[in-house]
């Protein structure tokens, strides 16, 4: 990641500006090794791109790690742990230009206060309440929403969690995820929220070597 950028939404100003950028860190390898690739994507007015995702989760580098103690500080709160969800890379050729953005997404465990269940609830019908119309948005700018190999849609994640105060809707809080990831991250969550390792400690800068 550009040190001048920090890490944001898919569908952020700096995806779509298209501004070179890495960073990453330590993988955890009993989930992680998995990417998701876009179709091509034509741009209005000439050239094309393609999106491609890598999945985590991983431990924060130490430039992720200021961006949320940062953040935590500045709404009221205390970070508790930092995990990167995923890579985003975004790669576009023109008709006179050829070049990329790349930047990590990232869940700040700062010590938010919950909601209640029926709370939780409500926010979550919120989210289903705009789902498929959400999903063709994306589709629309991003060629399509992934599926898995019977077809089936892949399950949208809230990167700050409902239950912790994340917003359903919100396009900066949103991230298609392999259904068999997004099943183990409740667990992991809770291990961040708690300021366990490996959450609470700084990773290495590149989690893979593409």
């Amino acid at each position: 990641m550009n040190p001048s950028k920090q890490p944001t939404g898919m569908l952020s100003a700096a995806l779509l500006a298209l501004l070179c950028s890495a960073c990453g860190s330590t993988v955890m390898p009993s989930i992680t090794g998995r990417k998701w690739v876009s179709p091509i994507v034509s741009v209005p007015g000439g050239g094309q791109f393609r999106t491609t995702i890598y999945y985590g989760p991983w431990q924060c580098s130490a430039q992720l790690m200021s961006y949320c103690q940062n953040k935590c500080a500045g709404e009221g709160h205390v970070l508790q742990g930092c995990m990167w969800l995923a890579d985003v890379k975004l790669d576009f050729v023109g008709t006179v230009l050829q070049t990329g953005s790349r930047f990590g997404m990232t869940h700040c465990c700062c010590n938010y206060s919950t909601l209640s269940t029926a709370q939780t609830a409500a926010q979550r019908q919120r989210w289903e309440n705009i789902r498929d119309g959400f999903r063709e948005q994306w589709a629309r700018r991003f060629g399509q929403w992934p599926t898995d190999a019977q077809g089936n849609n892949w399950p949208a994640h809230h990167l700050r969690d409902l239950h912790h105060g994340g917003n359903p809707t919100d396009w900066e809080n949103l991230l298609p995820m392999p259904q068999d990831i997004h099943g183990k991250l409740n667990a992991l969550y809770n291990q961040c929220y708690a300021n366990n390792p490996p959450w609470s400690t700084v990773g290495i800068d590149y989690p893979y070597g593409e």
